[in-house]
């Protein structure tokens, strides 16, 4: 697994992971701890662009969703009674945390896991960014 980041300027400044190889049980932490800096530095949008990954597992697919309440706990954006009324009637999406490129293999984790159903998945990074 190899990460790099880098911020951009959309309508907000979002900062971008781009994730390549695989992330599974052995390198997880890795891709906790970077996606845990850029939080501790300021970051308010995250765009995690998945093009070059080829694999994750349920270790990696951990990280994004605890990216996801960390990112929901800076900014309160609902309370978490509307969030499971929202996601349940397909109505949420995060408006911080986006993700960009996923292969076929990495989107049917995504999807089997529930994750489209609250974080918006775009083909690649330049609709991604114009999304937030």
């Amino acid at each position: 697994m190899e990460i790099s980041s880098s911020k951009e300027n959309a309508r907000v400044e979002v900062d971008i992971m781009r994730v390549s190889g695989t992330v599974d049980s052995s390198n997880y932490p890795e891709f906790q701890k970077i996606a845990d800096k850029l939080l501790s530095e300021g970051a308010n949008y995250i765009l995690m662009d998945f093009s070059d990954l080829k694999y994750i597992s349920s270790a990696g697919l951990r990280v994004i969703h605890n990216t996801f309440n960390k990112l929901r706990s800076l900014h309160k954006d609902v309370s978490d009674t509307e969030l499971q009324k929202q996601m349940a009637s397909g109505q949420y999406k995060s408006p911080f945390l986006k993700v960009s490129g996923l292969s076929s293999t990495v989107r049917d984790a995504f999807e089997l896991s529930g994750f489209e159903t609250y974080i918006e998945v775009h083909e690649n990074i330049e609709k991604a960014l114009a999304a937030f």
